[in-house]
């Protein structure tokens, strides 16, 4: 009979393997974090091998992806798409098998981890995103959303401060289907966690309403099943304390950092063989251990009995059913476009002088009545950033609303909202203050790396907000987003620009940060044919009769300025062409032709006017072009004041162009 520990140790002996051959990883956690792994995966884990895309499978998130191996042995021996060959590519290009875990359902892996804590954050989105689903569809019997969302986490998860923002709200929320595994085995790269890491991590816990379990033996099947068990009881959030060993098995390096996150060597491995008692060669395992550890055949039962459920749901209650599944494949509603359509034709004909950000929770409110799965939030800001519709209903314990308060914390949004678009279901918008989006920086970045459908409402974009001073005011914020690949930007001009960068951001389904003004801007008039264009990127606002002798290029609330000074210009005698470029990214995939129509290369005199930091624009303007920009921080004082003061004004552009022309 085959032990259930000789079952953990071929995750241990695959990991070390792969990592040995890599000459490359951390063989610590998987070495650990085995045992507590194998019981999960064999005993609990609702999952299907052979369709990873099941709707109602558990969610797994390894949010101390270091520990990669882990996972990916679990998956091969489970029995879905990674071989044993992947497994000796570990690290290595083209592979399905890179340093961290990398976003990839067809190959069983939900998120991408790697950043610690995120995938505790990313956890968090996806068992709210169950719980608002669950909510919404499920009726007495028919429980077709159904599911627990796991996460493992190590001390490093636990250090770092977004573990603190999301479990805080996990806690308040009392998400009782995610449950926590954390590794607690007090070694971090630098050594023993006890010189830095001495928080009572019990009572943290217990203050966020989370149910703790504590002390658990985490090389003990029996103390493992016992606990998951009793975790699944559970009314709140749970945190599962196992106690366990670094580098479990190896007779010289585990409990020491030594083992965190460098091969053992080929002398410790084969030491570790012995003390292990596995007596078969490297990446070998044999068909008993393959055959114990296969889920294809459980997974097949699992989903099979739930769409016999699913079959009675759906003739029960047909309507939702349909609205479900068009949810979950990630179909937009039919004719959705009109109502926007409609306000873009409105706005064109009665042209007012809004802020951007008026007119995003416009649009935002039209959207909200053609789509249910439109979940809103902000960081405490609501009332600002204008991300409220008339249908707004805030989100509590009893998850029967679409709108989440996210208090002070922005990191722990925007991680969570990932969670929330990965899980399937949803469309999420998440809101603050263009300023800190720098506390929210990696997640959109991890946003941007796994593609995922949010959309980033970021308002205040500028020195125009004024006398909250160079604290709050963003200089390099935009350029910082623009260099992000993946990320769809835009910063809108108007009530029509902002409509279009809206309606775009829910049809291409990437990541898509929308930059709105505070204050209000003047309305600007256009044409069909300009209307059409905004979708490219960057359009002909302004132009002239003949060949331009200088073409200016702006953004947001500095392109009616920019329209002012260009009048300026003509009354001088100058051929003058303005640019709007609401979103860079997308007008930089344009064609040739197109690129070339907008900013011929035979024009050389170019400025561009932006309240922001000014390297990025010379990609447009080029060596013989000026920027118009913010290299400084901003100043307290009303907007009017800072504009003039750092330049944004018709005196100040049509002297650098004349400067440029002359």
């Amino acid at each position: 009979m085959i032990s259930r520990k000789k079952l953990a140790n071929a995750i241990r002996i695959l990991s070390i393997d792969a990592i040995q051959k890599a000459n490359s990883g951390h063989p610590g956690a998987p070495m650990g974090m085995a045992d507590i792994a194998e019981v999960l995966w064999r005993d609990f884990l609702k999952h299907n091998p052979r369709n990873p895309y099941w709707d109602n499978r558990d969610r797994f998130i390894l949010s101390n992806g270091h520990g990669s191996m882990l996972l990916y042995s679990i998956l091969h021996l489970s029995g879905y798409n990674i071989s044993m060959k992947d497994l000796m590519n570990f690290r290595q290009i083209n592979s399905h098998t890179p340093g961290h875990p990398e976003y990839n359902l067809s190959l069983g892996i939900e998120t991408t981890t790697g950043p610690l804590g995120q995938g505790l954050g990313i956890g968090v989105g996806m068992a709210i995103a169950e719980k608002i689903l669950s909510n919404y569809f499920n009726r007495g019997i028919y429980k077709i959303i159904d599911h627990y969302t796991w996460v493992f986490v190590g001390d490093g998860c636990l250090m770092e401060g977004i573990s603190h923002e999301v479990c805080s709200l996990a806690g308040t929320l009392k998400l009782k289907k995610l449950i926590v595994l954390y590794d607690s085995n007090n070694i971090s790269i630098d050594g023993n966690v006890n010189q830095w890491f001495t928080d009572d991590t019990i009572k943290r816990f217990e203050s966020y309403n989370w149910n703790v379990i504590k002390n658990v033996n985490g090389h003990d099947y029996k103390n493992i099943i016992m606990s998951i068990n009793k975790a699944k009881k559970s009314s709140k959030p749970c945190l599962i304390i196992f106690k366990t060993i670094i580098g479990f098995g190896s007779p010289n390096k585990s409990n020491s950092s030594e083992v965190h996150g460098s091969p053992l060597g080929d002398k410790e491995i084969m030491l570790t063989r012995k003390k292990l008692k596995w007596k078969y060669p490297s990446f070998f395992i044999p068909k008993k251990i393959y055959k114990l550890w296969d889920a294809k055949k459980k997974g097949y039962l699992l989903e099979k009995k739930w769409k016999k459920l699913f079959d009675k749901y759906q003739q029960k209650y047909p309507d939702l059913a349909k609205e479900y599944q068009r949810r979950i494949n990630h179909e937009l509603p039919k004719n959705w476009e009109k109502p926007i359509n409609k306000y873009i034709y409105e706005s064109a004909n009665n042209l007012k002088k809004i802020s951007t950000r008026k007119s995003s929770q416009n649009i935002i409110e039209i959207l909200g009545n053609v789509f249910p799965e439109l979940i809103g939030g902000s960081a405490d800001l609501s009332p600002s950033n204008l991300t409220t519709w008339s249908g707004s209903i805030p989100i509590t314990k009893n998850f029967s609303g679409n709108y989440i308060h996210y208090g002070v914390r922005e990191f722990g949004m925007t991680a969570i909202s990932n969670g929330i678009s990965q899980h399937g279901g949803f469309i999420p918008y998440s809101s603050t203050f263009l300023m800190f989006v720098e506390y929210a920086k990696n997640a959109v970045r991890m946003s941007s790396l796994m593609k995922t459908h949010q959309i980033f409402v970021y308002t205040h974009d500028s020195i125009g907000l004024g006398e909250d001073g160079p604290t709050h005011q963003p200089i390099e914020q935009l350029s910082s987003l623009r260099l992000t690949p993946k990320l769809n930007i835009w910063r809108p001009s108007d009530q029509i620009e902002t409509a279009i960068a809206w309606k775009t951001a829910i049809n291409n389904k990437l990541p898509t940060a929308i930059v709105l003004s505070r204050q209000d801007l003047e309305p600007i008039n256009r044409n069909d044919r300009q209307i059409m264009e905004i979708y490219r990127g960057g359009y002909v606002i302004k132009d002239c009769l003949s060949k331009p002798d200088i073409i200016l290029i702006s953004t947001g609330s500095e392109l009616h300025v920019t329209l002012l000074s260009s009048i300026k210009l003509n009354n001088l005698g100058y051929q003058v062409r303005v640019v709007s470029m609401p979103s860079t990214d997308i007008f930089d995939k344009q064609d040739y032709e197109y690129k070339e129509y907008v900013l011929p290369k035979s024009v050389k005199k170019r400025i561009a006017v932006e309240a922001g930091i000014s390297n990025f624009w010379y990609k447009y303007v080029g060596l013989e072009g000026y920027v118009i920009g913010i290299d400084t921080f901003g100043d307290s004082a009303p907007a009017n004041i800072l504009f003039k003061k750092f330049g944004f004004t018709v005196k100040n552009i049509v002297k650098k162009s004349l400067d440029i022309l002359k």
